[in-house]
């Protein structure tokens, strides 16, 4: 639950602005409650591993980057101030962790479809029948290769805004730059991978 914390000016009025349980949590961990870091860890190393796997498509680099990011994220807590989300802040770290993985001149291994397999949503239990099960798997597969053939902040930027549910705003801050790119570049990844899905595919 977010709190509220007043910052006051001394030429305006008080500014009331929210504070969200994240920032809470790495502010209590920069002020030395280990117990907090610990937290934010179990929030956020599943989304972030999820991401990452998009990203790179191999289970066990996309494992390393995240206990990284959050090594990063240990080492920065002196200098941490609340000016961003900390979501923000810690995909950021995750994103140039991966670009600069993606960057490295060597190839790495897909992702087994087993391992995607258990992140999969249960479509059965959705309500749909077999053979619409087996179709959407199809498709998302089908989507995840099409992702891999996409420039690095493409999908970077469509995975943000599609899958993680950010805010162009936020994505923004994350790739470090502006709004209008970040829609161009999603716009784009959007085009190349509906004119490359066969019709049947929809």
């Amino acid at each position: 639950m977010a709190r509220r914390v007043c910052i006051r000016d001394m030429e305006a009025e008080p500014l009331v602005i929210d504070v969200d349980e994240d920032v809470r949590l790495m502010l209590a961990f920069r002020d030395g409650d280990r117990a907090a870091f610990d937290e934010l860890f179990r929030r956020w190393a599943a989304p972030l591993l999820r991401y990452l796997q998009r990203m790179l498509r191999d289970a066990a680099s996309a494992e390393e980057l995240v206990q990284e990011a959050f090594l990063r994220v240990h080492r920065s807590r002196a200098s941490y101030s609340a000016d961003a989300r900390f979501s923000t802040w810690l995909y950021r770290i995750a994103t140039n962790l991966a670009l600069n993985e993606l960057r490295r001149p060597r190839s790495r291994p897909a992702i087994h479809e087993s391992t995607e397999a258990e992140h999969a949503t249960p479509l059965r239990d959705a309500g749909l029948g077999p053979d619409e099960a087996a179709h959407l798997r199809r498709l998302a597969h089908s989507v995840d290769r099409r992702l891999e053939g996409l420039p690095d902040k493409q999908r970077a930027a469509l995975c943000l805004s599609v899958i993680e549910g950010q805010s162009y705003a936020e994505i923004a801050a994350t790739l470090d730059t502006t709004v209008q790119a970040v829609k161009a570049l999603v716009h784009r990844a959007r085009c190349a991978l509906a004119a490359d899905l066969p019709e049947r595919e929809y």
